[in-house]
């Protein structure tokens, strides 16, 4: 039985959520927002924090690409940690391990400290970040849910692209003289917040999982997948895409396969597997996560437009933050419309939005076109604003749909492998347009060069939003009910 937030059983199963469970989820959110806000940040200060402590121009990649990595190997884990040991506890191990490492960040004094420490922090976003999907189900009741992810889903679509801008005007702020390092103090205020209203207002529920044991074969064959995939994919580009990089993708099949085949062998044992293979069951599930993969994909747009308009165009980062501002802006607005109508449209949502998404790629085309080298903030604004808003409709119903049939005791399974596979969507999405990108505009960059590699970038992106549109097909008109298994 779920306890209520005083330790006492609920009276009805309908009862309304308290205020006191609006600020446990606040708790949630901040640690959610954390890791978005972290995962994009470091873009925007790598040459500042280089100018800084120096180092090769590689170990300033990695102190990006290690928190990717480290989050996306460890993902799995974090659910099924949170299966183990309760959702709530592993969620304060998380936060607590997140603010600590923050400040270590903070306080690097060389580059190999703190491209180190940027793994630490993948590695407690990775126990932190799915125990939210299933803490959402603790604190409200199924008739709330809705209204939860009509604020969860705006939240994280909103903090993907608002990283870079808070990255830049903390940079140019550069409160009390503290310069990059203020990208990861920020991280303080929010992480003892969340972490006081977590303690304080989140309810303790036995974990679906306790007693079983992790299954330490099943993590080393999932970590050394999610490596042998996920690092060329980061890596890549920036070593010339030589053999062995092609190798480690193909290698990485076999491995996945040797993993899909110990969680059956276990799950036909009566044995705990790190991921519950009947979630792979589910149709919504399925198809949801290949929705989600193919859609943060085509959001790595964002990344190739930024870069063109920096190395491209001579925009500061500041600039191309600002320029790139209407992008959030139409999120806010594409979650606020998609808040009150995600109920009445479900699926349909997903489509609308990914139309929008479509206009706004194919007016970034003309803009490109009909601007010129004078492209700037009047030129991308209006395309901004309207793909951004078709951003932030989709991702109001987007986890509702794909995690509705599932479930409690598969929700930490679920939960893991769709932020695994969403880091791997992101990273996919970064790697090939980026690879567009670079290969177009070639080793010396010209603005006339960065516009045609911008403008078959966005085609490409295109496709992406038509792939997403044809799968969208295959997941339910409308979230159901939330199963309690």
């Amino acid at each position: 039985m779920t306890a209520t937030l005083d330790g006492a059983p609920p009276t009805a199963p309908l009862a309304r959520a308290t205020c006191g469970a609006w600020l446990g989820f606040a708790g949630v959110m901040g640690a959610t927002v954390m890791d978005l806000l972290d995962s994009t940040v470091v873009g925007v200060a790598a040459p500042a924090i280089r100018a800084d402590l120096g180092g090769s121009y590689a170990t300033m990649q990695w102190m990006a690409a290690g928190y990717t990595l480290a989050l996306a190997v460890l993902l799995l884990v974090g659910g099924r940690l949170g299966d183990m040991f309760g959702r709530r506890r592993m969620l304060l191990v998380g936060v607590a391990g997140f603010t600590a490492v923050s400040l270590l960040c903070a306080l690097a004094w060389n580059p190999e400290v703190l491209a180190g420490a940027r793994i630490a922090q993948g590695a407690f976003g990775a126990v932190m970040l799915p125990q939210g999907f299933g803490l959402l189900r603790d604190i409200f009741p199924p008739h709330q849910m809705a209204k939860a992810w009509g604020l969860f889903g705006p939240v994280m679509g909103i903090g993907a692209v608002v990283g870079p801008i808070v990255g830049g005007l903390l940079l140019e702020a550069d409160v009390l003289g503290t310069g990059w390092r203020m990208v990861f103090l920020v991280n303080i205020p929010i992480g003892i917040v969340s972490y006081a209203l977590a303690a304080r207002h989140l309810p303790t529920v036995a974990p679906v999982a306790a007693g079983s044991r992790l299954d330490l074969p099943g993590v080393a064959l999932a970590a050394a997948g999610t490596v042998l995939l996920i690092f060329p994919l980061v890596q890549g580009h920036e070593l010339g895409w030589p053999g062995w990089t092609i190798a480690m993708m193909i290698a990485a099949v076999p491995v996945f396969a040797a993993f899909a085949r110990r969680q059956l062998r276990l799950t036909r044992r009566g044995r705990t597997p790190l991921i519950e293979p009947s979630i792979f069951g589910k149709r919504s599930y399925v198809a949801g996560v290949g929705f989600a993969v193919v859609f943060l994909a085509a959001m790595g747009a964002m990344f190739t437009v930024g870069v063109m308009l920096q190395i491209g165009l001579g925009f500061s980062p500041m600039q191309a933050s600002l320029t790139m501002a209407p992008w959030a802006g139409g999120a806010v607005i594409g979650s606020i419309i998609a808040g009150t109508m995600t109920a009445r449209l479900g699926r349909l949502l997903l489509h609308i939005g990914l139309v929008l998404m479509g206009a706004g790629v194919i007016g970034l085309v003309a803009a490109y076109q009909l601007a010129g080298v004078e492209l700037g903030f009047l030129a991308l604004a209006l395309p901004l604003l309207v793909g951004g808003t078709g951003m932030g409709m989709i991702f109001v119903p987007m986890f509702d749909i794909i995690l509705s049939g599932v479930g409690d005791h598969e929700t930490g399974s679920a939960s893991g492998a769709l932020g695994a596979l969403e880091q791997f969507g992101m990273t996919l999405g970064v790697a090939i347009l980026g690879t567009v990108f670079f290969t177009i505009v070639g080793p010396v960059p010209t603005p006339q060069a960065a516009l045609a590699a911008g403008s078959v970038t966005a085609l490409v992106t295109l496709g992406l939003v038509a792939l997403a549109f044809v799968i969208a097909f295959a997941m339910p008109r409308r979230a159901t009910a939330h199963a309690h298994g």
